[in-house]
């Protein structure tokens, strides 16, 4: 914010333009106030697989409903290849405790309008962040890293963000949001859109909003969800 003043103003009245600007704490993870931030993660090394065993769930044991698709267990994501750490299939995406158990209510609060969520990622291994870092860097596409579509350090592998869509629980259909999963481009921008695309993503970011989580404006589909204390996993998912 920039201060413009056409005449001095009296101190008090100053100090409380100043304040205004000044940065608020950060609110707790069950604040809908959470900041999105970046989609980096504070620089920190693994915490012992026994750790994460303790504070990561299976979001299908949250609430059997959400659809779960890993696709970074199978060819279909940007690599084209399996993505090192991801051993248990399709069907199984992890999370922190506190982040599964907002997504269930989230869940909750869609399926009175017929809808539900399907789950593409969630805690991602340390190793395949670095595998996705490696690609980047070995196919020219460095870009992506500097321009914040893969991240070197991820909130996924802290086990507190997620990468979803809403679907129609009658059919399984997924709602038309106007890009593939993973578009690296400013068309994947949540707010980039118009129509129906703006109004299906808009509904997705309400509802998710509404239980704690924020979106990273480059990417309708990534959430995060503020953990106090949140560290860097490489547990083997399978």
């Amino acid at each position: 914010m920039t201060l413009r003043f056409l005449s001095p103003l009296p101190a008090a009245a100053l100090a409380a333009a100043l304040a205004a600007c000044a940065p608020t704490a950060p609110p707790s993870a069950s604040s809908p106030a959470a900041p999105a931030g970046s989609a980096e993660a504070e620089p920190a090394p693994p915490a012992p697989d026994s750790v994460a065993l303790r504070l990561l769930v299976s979001v299908r044991e949250v609430d059997s409903t959400i659809r779960v698709e890993s696709r970074y267990a199978t060819p279909r994501n940007f690599t084209g290849a399996p993505l090192p750490g991801y051993e248990a299939g399709t069907g199984r995406v992890l999370l922190r405790r506190e982040a599964a158990a907002a997504l269930g209510r989230v869940q909750a609060r869609l399926r009175p309008d017929g809808l539900g969520l399907l789950v593409w990622d969630g805690y991602r291994p340390v190793r395949a962040t670095e595998a996705m870092v490696a690609w980047a860097e070995r196919t020219g596409r460095t870009r992506l890293l500097d321009d914040g579509y893969i991240a070197r350090r991820s909130r996924h592998n802290q086990g507190v963000a997620v990468d979803l869509t809403l679907v129609r629980l009658a059919d399984g259909g997924e709602l038309d949001m106007g890009t593939p999963y993973d578009t690296f481009g400013p068309e994947a921008h949540t707010a980039n859109a118009e129509g129906a695309v703006r109004d299906a993503r808009r509904r997705l970011v309400e509802a998710m909003e509404a239980e704690g989580f924020r979106n990273y404006d480059q990417e309708w589909w990534h959430f995060s969800f503020a953990v106090e204390g949140a560290v860097p996993f490489d547990l083997v998912v399978r």
